[in-house]
């Protein structure tokens, strides 16, 4: 086993009991800033990639928020800065009244029980050095959770079973396992810590699709069973349709709208998201073929060097003058549905 020794114990946090539908985590003013540093000796900032610049949200208990965009959004940094696995730059992170960013590395020790994380490749987030049963089970006894090797092996099986793994395979290494078994692992390690939030960050987009639809069930049926709360990221809007509650569209560091699951899907507003959904294919092919298809002009604008103004004025179809000057807000422009855009 991993020599690994239990963390020291903290001091109990002010986390307050939230019950179901009310607010778990908000996110306020979050802004992640990535220094580009010159020179070897005496390094300096140059200029600065906005990966999250000013993204606000916030996720009830026991929902699902999907987060999409293309990739280099900001989807990624944003989880990262929820896992304080990066310092945000500015903004709050408030996790059941407790905002994460004043806490030390001690105070973070609790957090990291209630938040955890499924990472997108099954293939490098396993150590391929312990075997399953030992990656599963280090996370109970570095947190002390349970510290009977007997109990904590008894604990292992329950989870495999739970995530649909033969108990057996505890003894396996990674790489005697496909694909689907490794991210379900991730499943069963990330449940071993009994979290209430779990960051999915492109937690299927590694996997073939009849595995992804399988793995997607697992996590619906783990949410209902375990009243768990997820940030589900993704690049694919038919798993984001099927999985989310509320869906949140980012673009170039922005969110730019944000609404219930199909309320978005059947009335975007924004034109980014009308023509992210314009790109998503239909098994039908009559209908494929006469549905319209909205192509952006240009590429994504670089962000060390964002555009004036709205981010996506340079390649929106409805912008006008005042769109390359004026940051647009995130308005509730219909009930619950929340647009970054003036034209709408």
């Amino acid at each position: 086993m991993s020599s690994v020794q239990p963390l020291p114990a903290s001091e109990p946090s002010s986390f307050k009991k939230v019950q179901k539908g009310e607010t778990l985590i908000e996110i306020r003013n979050l802004k992640m800033y990535f220094p580009v540093l010159e020179g070897i000796v005496f390094q300096k900032a140059i200029a600065h990639v906005k990966a999250v610049d000013d993204v606000s949200f916030e996720i009830k208990k026991g929902e699902t928020l999907g987060l999409v965009g293309e990739s280099g959004c900001g989807k990624t940094t944003t989880g990262r800065c929820i896992l304080q696995l990066e310092h945000p730059t500015a903004g709050d992170i408030i996790f059941e009244g407790v905002n994460l960013n004043e806490l030390d590395q001690k105070g973070l020790i609790p957090v990291r029980q209630k938040i955890q994380v499924i990472f997108q490749d099954p293939y490098s987030s396993l150590n391929p050095r312990m075997k399953i049963g030992e990656i599963i089970g280090e996370p109970m006894k570095v947190h002390g959770i349970q510290p009977d090797p007997g109990k904590r092996r008894q604990r292992v099986a329950e989870l495999l079973s739970i995530c649909g793994l033969n108990p057996a395979f505890a003894e396996r290494y990674p790489h005697e396992m496909s694909g689907g078994q490794r991210q379900r692992v991730g499943i069963a390690r990330a449940l071993s810590l009994n979290p209430e939030f779990i960051i999915c960050d492109e937690a299927v987009s590694a996997l073939d699709v009849s595995i992804q639809a399988q793995v997607i069930n697992l996590l619906e049926d783990l949410r209902e069973e375990f009243d768990l709360t997820y940030l589900f990221i993704a690049h694919d809007l038919s798993v984001v349709h099927h999985l989310s509650n509320r869906v949140a569209v980012m673009y170039l560091g922005k969110m730019v709208e944000l609404a219930e699951s199909d309320e978005l899907f059947d009335n975007p507003m924004h034109p980014y998201t009308e023509a992210l959904l314009s790109a998503v294919p239909v098994p039908d092919p009559t209908t494929e073929k006469q549905r319209r298809h909205q192509v952006l002009q240009g590429e994504v604008p670089s962000p060390m060097n964002p555009p004036s103004g709205c981010v996506f004025h340079p390649r929106c179809p409805l912008a006008v003058d005042s769109c390359r000057q004026v940051v647009p807000p995130l308005e509730e422009k219909r009930p619950g549905h929340w647009v970054a855009c003036t034209q709408v």
